[in-house]
């Protein structure tokens, strides 16, 4: 059947758009009804109907198959291999083929028609509460706004997202009223999937409710600065919240209440809508401290102090004379909500009841000065932990300005950018082993080994002993000043000829040392002579004496003689 395939096009995006479904989905949906509507007319529920739908071209074909086969067992769904080629001459059929009869939309009944429409209705219903569960799902536990559509007796409906849900009265803030079109926050408490399709629970007189509008009008719960421990609530009565703060020097119940109670405020402003009567909320401050918790729990009475018995979860409160209604409150619902925010079972007392009973029992002052200690101790060591952070991590023990020593940079991993601190390495290796050549004005004077003796006091003369002349030479030289000569001279000599060359490995390094040490060490500075004139006169006798000798007076023939009996 061929219809107008704009028109049906359109249709299918004007559903999708106001219903959310997708336009495939609402071909299955339509493929599948007209299905179950043509085997219900042909009148079986086991006929073999195929439907197929092209929205491109506008065209629906829907047509009953029956098997091809010799003999014929059931009409219903078998035809004979001579029917069939009967029927359908342009084809030549045999056992097995299937055999098509075609069926036009126009051929279906009207019974069948409203069957149809129906069919569509429920899958839509169906789909629509799928969207919304797959959509609500994820705010349970928030706040949503909505618009009153219709109100009655039992409570009001709110249209919410492309649907509508029912708030009973129970679940209105006391006695509330909402006129129709007027906006309302509701809170969804659960959202649940059944055979009918989602079915959300919303309210305003959970505490869930009420956890939402604090975290909305004040920040610091929104940012969790301050954390709501627990709330217990009567709506349209009064609700009481503990509030509690991880930082000590944060007050979390004066942060709630505001600025002459303004943040407050707003919160009461929003519960009991064109009410007679507004909610009261009473902040409390949470403590772990059992009774000053319990003792805050039933504000506004004073309490005078508390027994409790943590064994039992029982308390005994003992107030005022005066206090006792006010602590108890109008029909019990303050001693209630204590009861429920704390989980302890709370006895209120009087004080000359407590006195007749001789109950021993926590003042106020106690317990407020206990948690003030406690509050003073933490915000202590939030300073020592803030000074400690601040300053930078530096071992106990260590001089300040202290710089740990770095990894040493060898020649192989040295690149370009570090040479000059390779270079400055191998001049610090350097100048552990200097040998010190210097030349002397007119001659070179070896120095025998002396033995030097260190004393913590200078010394301005030195002694040496010459072993092969026994005798001694002062000299008026200091040694401070042969140090620094000797030092200036090294400085010179290493940055003028030394070789900067890093030893690679530890083998060369031990050759180099040990050549380093048996190599002589020449004395420069101020020139100082070892030897009297005397002995220098002497020296030079016998140099005299050496060069007169001549080879002719040397016998030759006793050295050979020498050499030839050690051959034998």
């Amino acid at each position: 059947m061929a219809i107008n395939a704009a028109d049906f096009l359109a249709a299918l995006e004007e559903i999708e758009a106001s219903k959310g479904i997708s336009k495939q989905t609402i071909l299955d949906f339509l493929q599948e009804a007209l299905i179950k509507a043509y085997r219900k007319q042909l009148g079986g529920d086991d006929a073999d109907v195929r439907v197929t739908i092209d929205p491109e071209k506008g065209i629906i074909d829907m047509c009953h198959v029956k098997a091809v086969v010799e003999d014929v067992e059931d009409d219903f769904l078998q035809i004979s291999v001579q029917d069939a080629n009967a029927l359908d001459s342009s084809k030549k059929y045999k056992n097995g083929d299937e055999f098509f009869i075609p069926a036009s939309i126009e051929e279906l009944k009207k019974a069948t028609a409203m069957s149809v429409k129906s069919m569509m209705k429920q899958k839509f219903a169906e789909a629509e509460k799928n969207i919304l569960y797959e959509t609500f799902k994820d705010k349970i536990g928030t706040l949503i706004t909505g618009k009153v559509e219709k109100v009655d007796d039992r409570g009001i409906s709110v249209n919410i997202v492309k649907t509508s849900v029912y708030l009973p009265k129970k679940e209105l803030i006391g006695d509330e009223r909402f006129i129709v079109g007027e906006t309302v926050k509701i809170y969804v408490d659960d959202v649940a999937s059944g055979t009918k399709g989602a079915h959300i629970v919303v309210s305003r007189s959970k505490e869930g409710f009420l956890r939402c509008l604090l975290a909305e009008e004040i920040s610091e719960i929104y940012d969790g600065t301050v954390q709501i421990k627990a709330i217990a609530r009567e709506a349209g009565e009064r609700s009481k919240v503990a509030v509690y703060s991880k930082d000590p020097t944060i007050d979390p119940a004066g942060a709630c209440i505001g600025s002459n109670g303004g943040r407050i405020q707003k919160v009461v402003s929003q519960l009991g809508n064109g009410g007679i009567s507004k909610e009261k909320i009473d902040i409390i401050g949470y403590s772990e401290n059992t009774a000053l918790f319990i003792m805050e729990a039933l504000k506004p009475a004073r309490v005078l102090g508390a027994v409790v018995d943590e064994e039992n979860k029982s308390a005994i409160a003992i107030v005022n004379d005066d206090s006792f209604s006010l602590a108890i409150g109008r029909r019990g619902v303050n001693v209630r909500l204590a009861v429920k925010l704390t989980g302890y079972n709370i006895d209120v007392k009087t004080e000359t009841t407590a006195v007749e009973e001789g109950l021993t029992y926590v003042s106020l002052e106690e317990a407020t000065a206990e948690e003030n200690a406690k509050k003073a101790e933490q915000i202590m060591l939030k300073k020592a932990n803030e000074e400690n952070a601040a300053q930078p991590n530096v071992l106990r023990g260590l001089p300040e300005g202290y710089v740990a020593p770095q990894d040493r940079v060898y020649e192989e991993e040295a690149s370009e950018d570090n040479a000059d601190l390779t270079e400055a390495l191998e001049n610090e290796v350097e100048k552990k082993e200097v040998v010190i050549e210097a030349s002397v004005e007119e001659e070179k004077v070896e120095v025998a080994p002396v033995k030097e003796e260190v004393k913590e006091e200078p010394v301005e003369e030195v002694k040496e002993e010459v072993k092969e002349e026994h005798k001694e030479v002062k000299t008026t030289t200091s040694i401070e000043a042969l140090e620094k000569s000797l030092a200036d001279e090294s400085t010179r000599k290493a940055n003028k000829g030394a070789k900067k060359s890093f030893k690679k490995n530890n083998k060369k390094a031990d050759e180099e040392e040990e050549a380093d040490e048996n190599k002589p060490v020449i004395a420069t500075g101020e020139r100082m002579s070892i030897y009297t004139e005397e002995e220098l006169r002497e020296m030079e006798e016998e140099e005299q004496l050496e060069d007169e000798v001549d080879d002719e007076d040397v016998d030759y023939d006793e050295y050979d003689e020498y050499y030839d009996d050690d051959g034998r």
